[in-house]
């Protein structure tokens, strides 16, 4: 038996012709999903990628392993927490990673026999590297039952792909660069602007226009799909694609200006929460699969632990797979057969890097409260009914207090529940050590003579660039 585990970072569903779109992202992504199963309804819980992820190989969300935060000092995830790699490994099954995670945190790396780290000279890693170091492994390890887990970041920020992709989705006789298109002032005024120029936006140059970022991100999308082509076409050259269990994943989406998010993956909003899931397993996975309800990223772990068990493949020794204790998670299978439509009713969120909040989405509604609200202004409390308002464009928590309080002790009791006495990871955070990115913003800020307060009453590009240049 082969798994193949596929984090396709920052990919937001809403933006995949699967899920909708009507521009040509994702062709490869589309004939993955008619041959198997597409969750239409998937969300990420904890954002953004250390949590999220941790998420997954554990079957637990944050409040329950207490990683809720994103390159925070204060998290640690302990060696006696299930791992799904080790795990797996300890079956019988060989494992390896072609990933860089474990430059945020040790225990990414926990259960690999085979750990390829694939950072390189830039921040970015082109899905290129990822198939270049993934493919040699493969073909050495064709004949054995292999857990392969596979990262890639072509979606993340900084947008560079090939220029020939970017006039799919950009139209023709635009320039992204005209001085009369005022577009990208409200994010180049952004108070999280210190950070995106390093990281973002002087590599690209003076854009004026936002929609030529949204293109960009697009053709990354594009661009991905091409690499994904190339990994499907490999496992069939190999000859072991119909005997591979593909599990495709978002940690977490992107928000393209909506709410004020230039670009980047905070906020517990439908662009950043709603994620990709796509399955395929040959002869296991009956082809067209739509799964309509909610799933969450956690459901994956106890998933890949069924299918094993369904499968019982040779020289694997299923009594050392376990069944972690205390999983959030619910196995999709019953979804996948069409026995149910749905593994959860609600699902909760959370976030704690650019803000802190925690959120409920049901059916009909999202409830929001946030505690920090970082280097944006929020309100302590955001309600969408999301029946008549699916871009989540008005607030209605003031003109439905009854369901706004509602929710807010139904999320509140859930905290409490989980919690079941221990401290709250995400006080914790705010208390003891901040928001990760707003002190990522103060560095930043300090290196160019500014405060933070000080910056925060008067965020102006011009000034911020004034300071640098004078360093």
């Amino acid at each position: 038996m082969k798994i193949i585990l596929v984090s396709l970072d920052t990919l937001r569903a809403s933006r995949l012709s699967g899920y909708g779109y009507g521009k040509p992202t994702s062709p490869h992504l589309d004939r993955i999903a008619r041959e198997g199963a597409l969750f239409e309804r998937a969300y990420a819980a904890d954002i953004p990628t250390e949590v999220a992820h941790t998420g997954i190989f554990t079957g637990k969300i944050g409040l329950t392993t207490g990683v809720v935060s994103h390159g925070s000092e204060l998290a640690h995830l302990t060696k006696s927490t299930p791992w799904l790699p080790t795990m797996l490994r300890s079956a019988g099954f060989e494992t390896a990673a072609v990933d860089n995670l474990y430059q945020l945190k040790e225990w990414f790396a926990r259960g690999y026999r085979y750990y390829i780290n694939s950072v390189g000279g830039n921040r970015w890693i082109d899905g290129k590297t990822v198939n270049k170091l993934a493919f040699p492994w493969l073909e050495q390890h064709k004949d054995e039952s292999f857990f392969l887990f596979l990262h890639y970041w072509d979606a993340h920020t900084p947008y560079l792909p090939p220029q020939e992709l970017v006039p799919q989705f950009y139209a023709a006789g635009r320039d992204p660069f005209d001085p009369g298109n005022k577009s990208m002032e409200p994010a180049y005024n952004h108070l999280a602007y210190p950070f995106f120029k390093h990281h973002h936006y002087d590599l690209i140059g003076e854009v004026t226009d936002s929609e030529y970022y949204d293109a960009l991100y697009d053709a990354e999308i594009r661009y991905l799909d091409d690499r994904l082509k190339e990994l499907d076409q490999h496992l069939e050259r190999l000859g072991i694609a119909d005997d591979t269990l593909l599990v495709l994943f978002g940690d977490h989406g992107e928000s393209l200006t909506e709410h004020n998010i230039y670009w980047d993956h905070c906020g517990l909003y439908e662009p950043t929460v709603h994620v990709p899931v796509i399955m395929r397993w040959p002869g296991r996975i009956a082809e067209g699969r739509r799964v309509p309800g909610f799933v969450q990223q956690v459901d994956l772990l106890p998933t890949i632990l069924e299918a094993i068990r369904r499968e019982s493949p040779a020289g694997i020794d299923l009594a050392k797979l376990g069944e972690p204790s205390g999983m959030d998670g619910i196995s999709l299978w019953r979804t996948i057969e069409g026995k149910a439509d749905r593994t959860h009713d609600r699902v909760y969120l959370s976030e704690c890097a650019w803000q802190a909040a925690r959120g409920i989405r049901t059916d009909r509604y999202k409830f929001i409260r946030t505690y920090d609200s970082g280097p944006f202004i929020r309100p302590e409390r955001e309600l969408y009914d999301l029946q008549e308002d699916p871009e989540e464009a008005v607030n209605v928590a003031e003109s439905q207090p009854e369901v706004a309080e509602r929710m807010e002790r139904e999320l509140e009791e859930w905290v409490a529940r989980k919690l079941a006495g221990r401290t709250d990871p995400m006080k914790r955070q705010i208390e003891e050590a901040g928001l990760p990115f707003r002190k990522r913003i103060e560095q930043i800020l300090a290196s160019a003579g500014l405060t933070w307060d000080d910056w925060r009453q008067n965020p102006l590009r011009e000034r911020f660039d004034r300071a640098v240049s004078s360093k």
